[in-house]
């Protein structure tokens, strides 16, 4: 039975406009999808999966395109409007904010902060959304690491991160998941552009006990607060309740460890999951 690929939509969304540009252009150099995995090293059901929007496409993937068909930043300005997509609406203005701040700084409770989480923490955190198909947590994955793309880039903002001891101690994905996370919260706790603070339980109570928080500062001097919930979050751009929640942003921190009893702290954290690492030889 000869094969007959599935029909596209192109115009529904900018994430299957990306998936159909990608066929396009494969057709046009008359390369099957076998060929083009050879070429971008992705796997052939994960291109041809992101050709039909079943998948967003992984950050790394718009310029391997770009190269491969010779179009400079075409697939990365299709890849910039698809990213926004993944994400609930409520959050795109949050987002937008977030792309261009100077500052950001991060309070959170039980969850590893998203600019923070590696790639295995992601998986599993989005794993345990009971609303969620595969497809659909594989899709939040991939938008969360698009969203870290700027702390590594040449102009980063300055993150700052205040978290709770609890989140330290919860071991989402299992021992091997989290020895990788802690790891990676230690690489960022100090460094000329990432703070990280953790709240220890010997502080107690705290008025932000009830939810996370974020806070944005832009270029131009703007302000922003964003409060988040389980199934949505509120974003706060009057200036008298940001500088509210900035007060009590402020008092966390002077409660917070220094960052380098914070590392500390993580590092004997950590020593819990030591046995899984593999033996060396």
């Amino acid at each position: 039975m000869k094969f007959t690929p599935k029909a596209l939509t192109p115009y529904i969304s900018a994430r299957h406009y990306f998936g159909s540009e990608q066929r396009r252009h494969r057709e046009n150099a008359r390369l099957s999808l076998v060929q083009l995995a050879d070429i971008v090293n992705f796997s052939k059901s994960t291109l041809a999966r992101i050709e039909t929007a079943e998948l967003m496409p992984p950050p790394e993937l718009p310029g391997a395109l770009d190269l491969a068909f010779g179009v400079e930043k075409h697939f990365y300005g299709l890849y910039q409007l698809a990213k926004r997509e993944a994400h609930p609406d409520q959050y795109r203005r949050y987002m937008d904010f977030e792309s261009q701040a100077k500052v950001i700084e991060d309070f959170a409770i039980t969850v590893v902060p998203g600019l923070l989480q590696t790639e295995a923490y992601a998986r599993a955190f989005f794993g345990l959304a009971p609303d969620l198909t595969t497809e659909q947590a594989e899709t939040r994955v991939q938008a969360r690491l698009a969203r870290q793309e700027r702390l590594r880039s040449t102009a980063p903002p300055r993150y700052a991160a205040i978290l709770d001891e609890a989140m330290l101690r919860r071991p989402i994905g299992g021992p091997e998941v989290m020895h990788e996370q802690l790891d990676a919260l230690l690489a960022q706790t100090d460094t000329r552009h990432t703070m990280i603070q953790v709240l220890p339980f010997d502080h107690g109570g705290y008025p932000l006990m009830e939810g996370p928080l974020k806070l944005l500062r832009l270029p131009d001097g703007r302000s922003f607060a964003y409060e988040e919930g389980r199934k949505s979050g509120h974003l706060l751009e009057d200036a008298e309740e940001v500088d509210r929640r900035r007060a009590l942003y402020d008092s966390l921190r002077a409660y917070a460890l220094s960052p380098k009893d914070s590392a500390a702290l993580i590092r004997t954290l950590r020593e819990r999951y030591e046995s899984c690492e593999p033996a060396s030889s």
